[in-house]
């Protein structure tokens, strides 16, 4: 059965790094914007599903579905902030965001539209952000190769390590070689895949496998079944939400559309595959609870899925391996788009208009972005394969949750409020990423239960509100750039 689902997993590796080739030999005379942002020509469906897979990564079929397992339906209020945020992100924050980026100068990372919606000359919020994303970025990647390592050490029994290797050099080289495009359309086969493996684990699982008389769960774990046993996992599962708001790999996506038109269609798309995404992950581990009972093995590795589905096709290895290849889908999907818009970021908001006066030529651009995802990926190797590393929703959280914090409230304030400015902006997000790393690290703050992505926003939140209305307010010049982005028509 491992040697089926190696061969499984080798084929689907080998797959994606054809991707990146295609996309290394289309785009080869390609510039800066077609590297990093696809020139703008991404469909809808490559976009949701694009969006939604660099969103998904493995704790979507390994972190959520154990966490469930392990702690109760308490956690079911992960995926419901999740939906909450994600289609509120798509329907209020995407058309906006595309038609500020296009009239404040063309803008193709984050950091670059911040700065040129304020029409500022200042590097200091390209900077910063570049900072944040680094370091986020890092973290977030290490979640994914350490996903990959489990499965493989599950699966075929190979050395963790070795298997995180393979993985970071698979991710490294489609992202190395085709850029945004390559990551999008991988992004788009392996969102499809991850969708498959969702719904068919559970309802299979409902239908072979035995399952425990729900009574028997609720007598095993007190308030298993209680969803609303605590305020803390309410609060903080609806909190999740806000990390939509300010994840850079997931909405530059709405950058990239071909056009306003494709928004509600793309919004559409990607709004239910992750409400299916998400739904099917809560069942996964209260089916996989049923069945397993509480096993220390399966929480302490993330194991419900992977378990679930060798189980039920243990007979059918290629079904099996297929299945499991979503994990590395996901942990794929994710990791490709972080080391992207981290490279992105740190070529274009900090090595061109710093070191270089902005005097790079495209093509050393895209080195330097390449050369940065290559030290990102290794980076992350080293933080996964550490033995204090913590678990895969650890790394999740913790990264997600800067993100959230630091730049979900100085997005929306730009694209709504016309007062906002260049001060407040940098206050937002040096806050809002203080706060949530300070509230995660003091003990005291962290015993409380809150996750740290609410405190960190709503004081990102203040902070940005109150430096703008103390500062000097936008200039004739940047009411005009809102009004224009306001008004903004391509026909």
């Amino acid at each position: 059965m491992a040697r089926t689902e190696m061969i499984v997993f080798i084929i689907y590796l080998v797959f994606m790094l054809g991707i990146g080739v295609f996309f290394f030999i289309k785009d080869k005379n390609g510039g800066e914007k077609t590297y990093f942002l696809g020139n703008r020509q991404m469909g809808p469906w490559v976009t949701a599903l694009s969006a939604g897979a660099s969103d998904m990564s493995a704790w979507v079929l390994m972190g959520l579905p154990t966490a469930v397992y392990a702690l109760g339906v308490g956690q079911i209020w992960i995926p419901v902030g999740l939906a909450l945020g994600y289609t509120l992100s798509w329907i209020i924050e995407a058309p906006r965001l595309r038609k500020f980026s296009i009239v404040a100068n063309d803008s193709i990372t984050i950091p670059q539209y911040l700065t040129n919606r304020f029409l500022s000359k200042s590097k200091a919020l390209q900077i910063v952000c570049a900072i944040v994303f680094l370091l986020a970025y890092t973290i977030y990647a290490a979640s994914s190769v350490k996903a990959c390592g489990t499965l493989f050490h599950t699966v075929i029994g190979i050395d963790p390590t070795i298997a995180m290797r393979i993985a970071a050099v698979v991710i490294v080289g489609y992202t190395f070689l085709g850029g945004f495009s390559a990551v999008c359309w991988t992004d788009f086969f392996q969102g499809l895949l991850i969708l498959a493996a969702m719904f068919l684990a559970p309802i299979f699982a409902v239908s072979v496998l035995d399952l425990a008389p729900i009574a028997q769960i609720g007598a095993e774990t007190e308030g298993y079944w209680d969803a609303f046993s605590s305020w803390q996992d309410i609060v903080s599962g609806l909190g999740w939400g806000i990390g939509y708001f300010g994840m850079p790999h997931i909405i530059i996506r709405y950058m990239s559309l071909k056009s306003q038109k494709e928004c509600k269609k793309s919004a559409a798309i990607g709004i239910t595959w992750t409400v299916l995404i998400l739904v099917f992950a809560a069942l996964i581990g209260i089916i996989g609870r049923l069945h397993f009972g509480y096993d220390e093995k399966i929480n302490e590795g993330s194991l419900v899925f992977i378990s679930m589905v060798r189980e039920i096709f243990a007979k059918l290895p290629i079904v099996s391996g297929i299945l499991l290849a979503a994990v590395l889908a996901a942990s794929m999907s994710t990791a490709d788009s972080q080391l992207l818009a981290a490279s992105s970021a740190f070529s274009s908001d900090v090595y061109s208009p710093v070191f270089r006066k902005n005097k790079a030529s495209d093509k050393e651009m895209i080195w330097v972005g390449r050369i940065v995802v290559l030290i990102i990926a290794v980076v992350a190797y080293f933080i996964a394969s550490a033995e204090n590393s913590g678990s895969i929703m650890d790394l999740v959280s913790n990264a997600w949750g800067v993100f959230g914090a630091a730049f979900g409230p100085a997005i929306m304030l730009s694209l709504f409020w016309k007062r906002f400015n260049f001060p407040g902006a940098v206050a937002g997000i040096i806050v809002g990423a203080a706060v949530d790393i300070a509230w995660f690290n003091i003990p005291a703050l962290k015993e409380l239960g809150v996750y740290e992505i609410i405190p960190g926003a709503v004081c990102g939140l203040i902070a940005a509100i109150i430096v703008t209305l103390i500062t000097k307010a936008p200039s004739k010049e940047i009411d005009e750039l809102f009004d224009k982005a306001m008004n903004y028509d391509e026909d």
